[in-house]
């Protein structure tokens, strides 16, 4: 009789790789605009330091593609100038790179604690109710993904949805309906925007 657990060295267990292996995608190039846009990027660094603009331009691939494909990768390693584990290194890292597609609209809600007291556990309940999908999924249109984040740094205007990089501040479970249908038709025109952006009106007489 042994009191040692019996180890399943046979099985392979011990020997499995938790690592998910992103989605090839599509073919990926960048365009020739997007390119350019790189290049001068990469300028602002040393040509020794070059990689340095690797995550500007992963940004320009989610722009571009929606999220970060294992082609885009490797497209990413070839014109920065490292290899394509660097790159899947720093997407693996950052949650604002998605490996998997999503929705035209990533509505990302702010679940830490200022936001949370002002209602975002409610406010992520109304978005999933009308669209009928849970935090991580996507709408059966391919317009919306819903998921949840950590702090988005707007404490004082909670709570807080970032669609895609645009500002959504004060959101309520009652209004979430209505912006929804708003971003459909408008696109990010419906958002309110980050507060401290100041506006440029004429100034009046009394100005």
């Amino acid at each position: 009789m042994s009191f040692h657990p019996t180890m399943p060295y046979a099985s392979g267990e011990l020997h499995k790789s938790a690592r998910v292996l992103p989605d090839e995608g599509a073919p990926f190039t960048f365009t020739p605009e997007n390119r350019r846009r790189i290049e001068d990027l990469a300028t602002h660094y040393p040509p020794e330091r070059r990689r340095s603009a690797l995550i500007p331009a992963l940004h320009i691939v989610r722009q571009q593609q929606g999220y970060v494909s294992a082609n885009a990768m490797r497209e990413v390693a070839t014109v920065i100038g490292c290899t394509p584990a660097e790159v899947e290194d720093v997407v693996s890292y950052y949650s604002m790179f998605y490996t998997k597609p999503v929705g035209q609209y990533v509505l990302q809600v702010c679940r830490t604690l200022s936001c949370a007291l002002t209602g975002a556990e409610r406010l992520t309940e109304a978005i999933s109710k009308k669209l009928g999908i849970k935090a991580g999924e996507t709408d059966p249109t391919g317009t919306f993904t819903l998921v949840e984040v950590e702090c988005l740094g707007a404490c004082d205007r909670g709570p807080v949805v970032l669609v895609n990089d645009h500002w959504h501040e004060l959101a309520t479970p009652e209004s979430v309906g209505q912006l929804l249908e708003t971003l459909r038709t408008k696109g990010e025109q419906a958002l309110s925007g980050c507060h401290l952006n100041v506006d440029k009106r004429e100034p009046t007489e009394n100005a």
